[in-house]
């Protein structure tokens, strides 16, 4: 069974910078795509970014221009880079593996983001 592992949460504070991994234990490209979702307390779990096989990138227009995913196939890693983080972004972000319409996705354990201000 294919693993996904997050890990690089922690304290920060407002304005501070992240950067998320998530390795995988088998290929990121046996995924249709890659993502990182977030799910704060009391709040549904929503898209942060998502990165396509093909290497389409999406991203939640309310974190556009201060984060960034990537990818390192070589080391099936798939990375979050944010920045200008704000309280409000403090969640457990989750590494999210999409197999397609047929097959359940693999999710992570999560890694807890806290911003504080």
């Amino acid at each position: 069974q294919v693993q996904l592992a997050e890990s690089g949460g922690g304290l920060v504070q407002a304005g501070g910078s992240l950067k998320l991994s998530c390795v995988v234990s088998g290929s990121i490209l046996s995924f249709n795509a890659m993502g990182w979702y977030r799910q704060a307390p009391g709040k549904q779990r929503e898209l942060v970014a998502r990165v396509t096989n093909g290497g389409i990138i999406d991203y939640a227009d309310s974190l556009k221009g201060r984060v960034t995913i990537s990818r390192d196939t070589g080391k099936n890693t798939v990375y979050l880079q944010m920045s200008s983080l704000k309280p409000e972004d403090t969640a457990v972000y989750y590494c999210n593996g999409d197999r397609g319409p047929h097959l359940r996705s693999l999710w992570g354990q999560g890694t807890q983001v806290t911003v504080s201000s």
